[in-house]
């Protein structure tokens, strides 16, 4: 199933609430990603629909292991990239906001070349 650039970026974001705090609530995440709390309410019914959250009564989001792997996999590329391009000698800020976007479009193969180009390992792979 193909899921959507937006769906990413909210899985991506709860799974770094989770890190960050331990937790991911509905507000974390419009906070985190600059969105209303009506928009995070439809983006979850919604991910939650289609198998990739849990949200427990207390309205704590988790993911489910098809939530995690997605939003493992766009976190990697986001950190990657926004690494790559500081070493190209653009600006931090500016990496990451570039990031953001060419981490949903990327191709595998580009991923995997940039990565060994740059020496970039996962953390849980260094």
């Amino acid at each position: 199933m193909k899921i959507q650039k937006s769906a990413e970026d909210y899985l991506e974001m709860i799974l770094m609430l989770k890190q960050r705090k331990g937790y991911a609530r509905s507000i974390d995440i419009a906070a985190g990603l600059g969105v209303t709390k009506p928009s995070v309410s439809y983006a979850t019914k919604r991910l939650r629909e289609n198998g990739y959250i849990t949200m427990n009564p207390e309205g704590l989001i988790s993911l489910t292991d098809a939530g995690l792997e997605i939003a493992r996999r766009m976190y990697d590329r986001h950190r990657m990239l926004t690494a790559f391009l500081v070493k190209l000698g653009v600006n931090e800020d500016t990496a990451r906001k570039d990031a953001c976007k060419m981490e949903h479009d990327i191709s595998d193969e580009t991923f995997a070349a940039m990565s060994a180009f740059a020496g970039w390992r996962r953390e849980d792979e260094a």
